[in-house]
């Protein structure tokens, strides 16, 4: 974000814009710049913009003078407006169901668009949901309910409450105030100027971020609705039943083969001679009817509004070979385009299935104790660290610890790990993991909307409707391909016959037949269906990929920076050597050593805990701990003083170091490994070395890519050069940065930008930040699924497998193969089909098979990225 430096005598304040505008988390919110420019017009205000705290959230900055204008009026002011604009400006995201077609989300944006009131709209037919945006001051929701419903379209009335935040104005948000002294939040020049700071009120009823909310629909609030619809296949108006008959179930398709049944009957009768024209004209027509009933009651709707688009032209191709006396032509044309669109319907309910079967393993209602008694409630009324029962089989349905209970979990629908991981008191579950044979007791951690599995839904949602690089190529060759294409049809239907080259009706048909052929079906859903197939894909696989623009890139990375601690390691100490005096034996010290930091917090003690632990060893019972800062800890161990610490502390107490074991701390120091030192009685019993230890996955992980041609693989540390030389040699990377401040690894990418052009970091999303949003891609280890992960990096690996790296590359090189695929099939048939129309060399019917034809193969093709799976070719 731009430089925003403070003046003398100016003093800066944080807000959360979630707190100020519920619901608005996009930092191109329209709301945000509205809130921008009504503060920017108050007294004593000097500038307001957007920044982002140390957790990566979306701050507003406002810098303002204290003489002016006191603190608390700045935050009333603040909270005010947000009131204000939630009040007034509206927004939502509404499942639009009946869409079958590309061109239909187009005509849905055209008619909305002209509703006066309505600010944006984004209709998305591979997701099939519309995105609106408008103020309440001249329109309302039922208006444009009513504007899609003519078209022919149906909306989903029927609300799923979601607990939100409480609206601005209301009691306690005061301490949504953040303040950092001498902050230096993005690249602001904060120092030596006042920041205020109130904490957050941590009650029960918070939200994940700290702020504290209450149980009401979002509608109240900003209208930032997410319905949880059923993500199953486009039945436009069928029945949903999966027990209905097939007729029911596919309306579309039922009508389309109604269609196609009169044609065959009117056309065959009339070509044998037992149907004469007068008895084969009502089969024609009832098969116009079938055919063109759908094509017809959208079309019409939006013609009448102003908007041509390839439905009408289809529909006038069939009117057109009807007027000129072509009745089996037309008939043609409506059954081929509605069999097709309805098959093409049913193909991309494949790729939202893909999707929708995350959603479909989320509760509804969760079984929570309360005080005495146990009772199923809405998942939305839960709070936070409400108890949940989990029985032996059933789904976990809140993120939250386990407080009593160990079973093993199923995390594959979240994280893409087939086999169940063992989890027991104190650790953490996902919602959507399903149970083992144990029963669990879980404190609620987040709320029902704030879960890893509804943020990735929502992420995944949000990244499908996203353009990625081929669809805006696609999007202006359709602008330019079109009116020529309408042009040349014009003149081919007009020249001939003025110059007696063809007759009036023979020239009509081919112009036809030319607009036909050249309409871009095909074209327009060459990206999105690839692009929703592949985030789907990558998200059953634990991979969140948030856009088709990260999706495509992936595939053309040149080369790909790894931080070191958390991301080629596993970000926490191992005992790595132990040295014990030759009166001592390894269990001895280690069961000693463990018992003493069982009573300490440091994360060195963890690891020798963790080694005890693994070696089975019991601890032993343990009298007084000390802690002595900076040196370590003085414990009674059955009558024995026991020291635990560093070389300082034994030096302090006269504790005499033998020779063995000071060389064993040099060669331990040499490799870069912290040590620990253990004394009994005043004599040296042993030592520790700690090291963090390399993933598991990672030496493969790194030769992986190299077999896949990725030609350059940096490690940046901020660890010194020794450790990290190290570690980068054990994995296979040949350059390493060490060294480096989070400033430094951001210098560090854009050096590897200027050589190579693309380029990934692959970081832990917390202190990796400014490096994650200054790559081409950056990646995040998820830590199954943290925020900061989540809302950092354009990719998380929410497993922390470092596996997934190379199947995320591979899924984008096949997503962006067969996006290509898909642009030769639609581009060439285009090219094929126009000049053979228009030369009379394809006649109409033939041209409607090849057009549907196209559109159902680029679907198909795209399809097949559900199915894709990566292994590591063998050498």
């Amino acid at each position: 974000m731009p430089n925003h430096t403070i003046e003398p005598g100016v003093e800066a304040l944080q807000l959360d814009v979630p707190v100020l505008l519920p619901g608005v988390d996009d930092p191109q919110d329209g709301c945000i710049h509205r809130l921008e420019e009504r503060l920017r017009g108050q007294t004593g205000i000097k500038d307001v913009h957007l920044d982002r705290d140390e957790m990566n959230r979306v701050v507003l900055c406002l810098h303002y003078d204290p003489n002016l204008v006191s603190l608390d009026k700045v935050n009333r002011l603040a909270r005010d407006e947000g009131t204000s604009i939630t009040q007034r400006f509206k927004h939502e995201a509404i499942p639009v169901k009946g869409m079958d077609c590309a061109s239909c989300a187009a005509s849905i944006e055209h008619v909305v668009r002209k509703i006066p009131g309505v600010l944006s709209v984004s209709v998305f037919y591979p997701t099939q949901k519309m995105r609106v945006e408008w103020d309440s001051e001249q329109t309302n929701r039922e208006i444009i309910v009513k504007a899609v419903s003519r078209l022919g379209y149906r909306i989903l009335d029927k609300k799923t409450p979601i607990i939100s935040l409480t609206p601005i104005g209301q009691e306690g948000n005061i301490d949504a105030l953040h303040d950092h002294a001498n902050c230096t939040h993005g690249d602001h020049d904060h120092d030596d100027h006042d920041h205020h700071h109130h904490p957050h009120d941590h009650s029960q009823a918070q939200h994940s971020h700290g702020h504290t909310g209450h149980a009401h629909s979002e509608r109240d609030s900003h209208e930032h609705e997410h319905e949880h619809d059923h993500h199953g296949h486009s039945h436009a108006d069928g029945d949903t039943d999966p027990n209905a008959p097939w007729f029911r179930r596919y309306p579309a398709l039922t009508r389309s083969l109604v269609s196609g049944t009169f044609l065959l009957v009117a056309f065959v009768g009339q070509a044998t001679g037992v149907l004469p024209l007068w008895a084969a004209l009502p089969l024609y027509a009832a098969s116009y009817v079938a055919g063109g009933y759908d094509l017809a009651r959208h079309t019409i709707p939006t013609t009448l509004s102003g908007r041509f688009d390839v439905e009408f032209l289809m529909l006038l191709g069939a009117i057109g070979a009807a007027l000129l006396g072509d009745f089996p032509e037309g008939a043609f044309l409506l059954f081929l385009f509605s069999l097709g669109h309805a098959l093409e319907s049913f193909a991309m309910g494949r790729a939202r299935d893909a999707l929708g079967a995350l959603g479909e393993i989320m509760p509804r209602t969760a079984r929570v104790r309360r005080g005495s008694s146990e009772q199923e409630v809405a998942l939305e009324s839960l709070v936070i660290n409400d108890i949940v029962i989990v029985r032996s089989g059933e789904r976990v349905a809140v993120d939250g610890t386990i407080i009593a209970g160990r079973s093993s979990l199923d995390q594959s629908a979240l994280t893409g790990e087939s086999v169940p991981v063992e989890r027991g008191e104190g650790e953490t579950v996902l919602a959507g993991s399903l149970n083992g044979d144990g029963a669990l007791e879980v404190k609620v951690a987040k709320l029902a909307q704030d879960t890893t599995l509804a943020r990735v839904i929502s992420m995944v949602e949000e990244a499908q409707a996203q353009k990625a690089p081929s669809q805006t190529f696609a999007d202006k060759f359709e602008k330019v391909l079109v009116p020529c294409v309408l042009g040349v049809a014009l003149l081919a239907a007009i020249v001939p016959p003025i110059l007696g080259l063809l007759p009036w009706k023979v020239a009509m048909l081919r112009s036809i037949s030319a607009i036909v052929a050249a309409s871009p079906c095909a074209l327009a859903l060459a990206t999105p269906a690839a692009v929703l197939a592949g985030i789907a894909r990558a998200a059953q696989n634990g991979v969140l990929i948030k856009g088709g623009v990260y999706l495509e890139n992936l595939g053309t990375l040149r080369a790909i920076a790894f931080d070191k601690t958390g991301t080629l390691t596993k970000g926490h100490p191992a005992v790595e050597a132990v040295w014990t005096a030759p009166s001592v034996s390894h269990d001895e010290l280690l069961q000693l050593s463990a018992a003493i930091e069982s009573r300490s917090s440091h994360p060195l003690a963890r690891a020798i805990i963790d080694a005890a632990t693994k070696a089975k060893l019991p601890l032993s019972e343990v009298g007084d701990v000390q802690t002595i800062a900076g040196r370590g800890l003085r414990a009674q161990v059955n009558g024995q003083n026991i020291l635990i610490g560093n070389v300082a502390l034994l030096d302090e107490n006269s504790i005499e170091i033998p020779a063995e074991a000071q060389s064993q701390l040099q060669e331990w120091g040499q490799r870069g490994f912290p040590t620990m030192l253990v004394a009994r009685d005043g004599k040296a019993m042993g030592a520790f070395a700690f090291s963090d230890p390399l993933r598991d996955d990672a030496k493969s992980t790194i030769a992986s890519l190299k077999g896949m041609g990725v030609s350059q693989l940096v490690m940046l540390s901020g660890d010194n050069a020794r450790v990290a030389s190290s570690v980068a040699s054990s994995v296979g990377i040949t350059e390493t940065r060490a060294d480096l401040l989070p400033a430094d690894k951001v210098k560090a990418i854009n050096s590897l930008l200027e050589e190579h052009k693309m380029v990934a970091m692959i970081g832990d999303g917390v202190n990796d930040a400014p490096a994650l949003a200054t790559a081409t891609v950056g990646v995040a280890m998820g830590a199954s699924g943290t925020d900061v992960a989540l809302e950092t990096a354009d990719v998380a690996l929410l497993s922390d497998d470092l596996s997934k790296l190379p199947f995320a590359v591979a899924l984008s090189r096949q997503a962006k193969s067969i996006i290509r695929q898909n642009l030769w099939i639609s581009l060439g048939v285009i090219c094929l089909l126009v000049p053979t129309t228009l030369l009379g060399l394809a006649r109409l019917g033939v041209a409607v098979a090849f057009h549907e034809g196209s559109t159902l193969i680029v679907v198909l093709n795209a399809l097949r990225l559900l199915r894709f799976n990566w292994t590591e070719p063998t050498k």
